[in-house]
């Protein structure tokens, strides 16, 4: 059913207007009574659980940051069947984001172009909502991803960090410094090791025994990759997420001048699929076993999840997709890891 709807209903409308409908119905799914019968038909069959961060993660795949960005839907999506839900980017500072229109779909390549520019009510307002979330029983695993407020001068970033990780560590079960977007400016330029130690050390002593990850982005060269890698060993993180979205627009089905005429943004879905695997490995090769390592990047099926999983990852997270698979995504990939990894 729902690719009927997607190409005649939903293809057609907004992007981000088509997300907000999505959201609401997600949103509703905890208060109408259905939740658990709703989660009894989409969690694994099998066990899939991930011991990690000192957690219980009952599927290895979940819903990457960007999707619930203010946490409103964290309950539903867990009855959906996601393992984990991370929610943000959330900044210090409340922030309408970027001028709309500011999500494009690239249907022919399953891919989408965003530059909303971590819009969001803050982390006071955050604070507030996620410790109600916590407070749920049979939740799923809550992540918090933390950004720069735009209005804050580059040089000003740790501090306006503290004030996130400050409010918000206490209520994650683990918390994630995202300095990958590109839709921020100079937000890319703290992936640099001279700005990114001495970030992640104050974010870290801010966190208290919250485990604490980074995120970063695609566009890295494979040493940057590795050193970055290296310095999170060195720091004594928890792990890394990788990766944001990439700035590359190669090898794209779409019409070049119509990609070109959507402007800039970050580039996610099923082009991001090799590079995102590349980075994992990168990753896996240059950390200790016990880190956690989770991709996120071009994942669709439950096949790429566990090619992921193979490569090395401990989690797997997915957004993109959600848009061309439905609300039964999740599902999918649940009842397919109960097959493959039987």
């Amino acid at each position: 059913m729902y690719p009927f709807l997607f190409r005649h209903v939903l293809a057609r409308l907004d992007p981000e207007r088509a997300h907000h409908l999505a959201f609401t119905v997600i949103r509703l799914i905890p208060s109408r009574g259905i939740g658990r019968l709703v989660h009894g038909f989409t969690r694994p069959r099998t066990d899939q659980a991930v011991h990690a961060l000192g957690l219980r993660f009952d599927s290895p795949f979940g819903v990457a940051a960007g999707f619930d960005k203010d946490g409103l839907a964290v309950i539903g999506l867990g009855r959906l069947g996601f393992g984990h839900v991370e929610v943000g980017t959330i900044t210090a500072l409340p922030q309408p984001g970027n001028p709309k229109p500011r999500l494009f779909r690239l249907i022919p390549d399953r891919a989408v172009i965003n530059r909303m520019g971590f819009n969001n009510q803050g982390a006071a307002s955050a604070a507030v909502r996620l410790a109600r979330v916590r407070a749920v029983v049979g939740r799923p695993v809550l992540g918090i991803n933390i950004g720069k407020s735009r209005a804050t001068a580059v040089e000003d970033a740790t501090a306006d960090y503290l004030v996130s990780a400050t409010a918000l560590a206490p209520l994650a079960d683990y918390l994630v410094v995202n300095v990958s977007s590109p839709n921020t400016p100079g937000l890319r330029g703290l992936q640099e090791l001279d700005q990114l130690a001495p970030l992640l050390t104050a974010v870290r002593a801010a966190s208290g025994s919250t485990p604490l990850l980074v995120k970063i982005a695609p566009d890295l060269r494979d040493e940057e990759v590795t050193r970055i890698a290296e310095l999170v060993v060195r720091l004594g993180l928890d792990g890394i997420i990788a990766t944001n979205t990439t700035i590359s627009r190669e090898g794209l089905t779409t019409d070049a001048a119509r990609v070109e005429a959507l402007g800039a943004g970050g580039l996610s879905g099923a082009p991001l699929r090799a590079r995102s695997l590349a980075v994992l490995r990168l990753i896996r090769a240059s950390v200790p076993a016990g880190l956690c390592v989770i991709s996120v990047g071009g994942v669709e099926t439950a096949a790429d999840v566990a090619e992921r999983l193979d490569a090395g990852a401990t989690l797997v997270q997915g957004y993109t997709a959600f848009l061309y698979r439905g609300p039964l995504w999740a599902r999918q990939v649940n009842r397919g890891l109960d097959r493959l990894r039987a």
